[in-house]
């Protein structure tokens, strides 16, 4: 989506939450951000559509979302959310808090095979 076409509440939205990242998404972050990861370029609480997605990577219509125990609670949206992202050509993965913090190298390992799989696919 075009930067001038993203609703400014969301606009907003996202700069805050860029601002109160939980201690599993910078931990990721720190891995993604400035093409660290096998030189992909990531972007953080990137406006898709109305929602606002953890991390993307574009140029592989790759999103990584990090989930806390409330995701546990709230599947529906986020199956609702992963569907709606999904028809607009994006790849969803998921990935626990407690994984991103404990694991963080098999974390990156996955992504890399994801970005290696969307590779093949076109």
């Amino acid at each position: 989506m075009p930067h001038g076409k993203v609703p400014p509440h969301l606009r907003r939205n996202a700069r805050r939450m860029r601002r109160a990242m939980t201690e599993a998404e910078l931990k990721l972050w720190n891995e993604l951000r400035a093409h660290r990861l096998m030189g992909l370029g990531f972007r953080r609480q990137l406006p898709i559509g109305r929602y606002i997605v953890d991390f993307a990577c574009p140029e592989h219509k790759l999103i990584v979302e990090v989930d806390g125990s409330q995701h546990a609670e709230n599947q529906s949206h986020d199956q609702a959310r992963t569907v709606y992202l999904e028809k607009q050509g994006w790849k969803v993965v998921r990935f626990w808090n407690g994984d991103v913090l404990t694991d963080i190298d098999n974390v990156c390992t996955h992504i890399l095979r994801l970005i290696g799989s969307t590779d093949d696919d076109h």
